[in-house]
């Protein structure tokens, strides 16, 4: 709700642009903000070292002080209206992760990386679902069929991985995530690409594609992300 009120709010009072800070009025984003979001080139991207069994990432994006003002504004303050310029992001991402696709092909399963319970309830919205079904809509209407499967969850809690170096991280999301009950018939038949707004080290990408093989018998085909860090 607190979210929402604000998102409300800012239609009608002058507030900054999310990137820049720049004043506005109506729009979450000035003009050049939104020129730099939407000019992006999505292309491959693999942290070093990389952990074991992560997929082929496509990132939207680089790390620039815009961009991450933008996805925290989104994600922390409740920015409820920047997930179509962010989906806009993924939905270049995925592009470039699994080409052009003829109409009747079957769809490209987005499947986010699944946040904490503690996370989505402290935020009040689940941000990677949200972009994500935004790239799905925007992919959808440029002829791309696509979908979005929520079908992953934490098993058990895990440790904030912020300062947290590569090899803490996977120490950290080992065994962290499985397959939502009932998932694996749809996951077995679909090409996933895994879902997330961020990569680091890519450990969550990692045990994300590790879970659903452990349920699908395949991994995914690829993985997408709104901002590659500079880490």
């Amino acid at each position: 709700m607190g979210a929402l009120w604000r998102e409300l709010t800012d239609l009608v009072l002058p507030a900054g642009c999310a990137g820049c800070g720049v004043p506005r009025a109506g729009s979450p984003l000035c003009e050049d903000c939104r020129g730099r979001l939407g000019e992006a080139e999505a292309w491959r991207v693999r942290p070093s070292p990389a952990p074991s069994g992560l997929p082929p990432v496509h990132a939207a994006v680089g790390y620039a002080d815009e961009v991450r003002a933008v996805l925290l504004a989104h994600k922390e303050r409740g920015a409820l209206r920047l997930a179509a310029p962010l989906g806009g992001l993924l939905a270049r991402a995925v592009r470039a992760a699994v080409g052009g696709r003829a109409d009747g092909a079957a769809p490209v399963t987005l499947v986010p990386v699944p946040s904490a319970r503690r996370a989505v309830a402290g935020r009040g919205h689940d941000p990677v679902r949200r972009i994500a079904l935004a790239a799905a809509g925007q992919l959808r209407r440029g002829g791309t069929p696509t979908r979005v499967l929520t079908a992953l969850r934490q098993r058990r809690p895990v440790a904030d991985q912020s300062g947290l170096a590569a090899g803490q991280r996977l120490r950290n999301l080992d065994g962290a995530l499985e397959a939502v009950p009932g998932s694996g018939t749809p996951l077995a038949a679909a090409e996933v690409v895994l879902v997330d707004d961020l990569m680091t080290t890519g450990a969550s990408l990692a045990e994300a594609a590790r879970a659903v093989d452990a349920v699908a018998g395949r991994r995914p085909v690829a993985a997408v992300i709104a901002v590659r860090s500079r880490r």
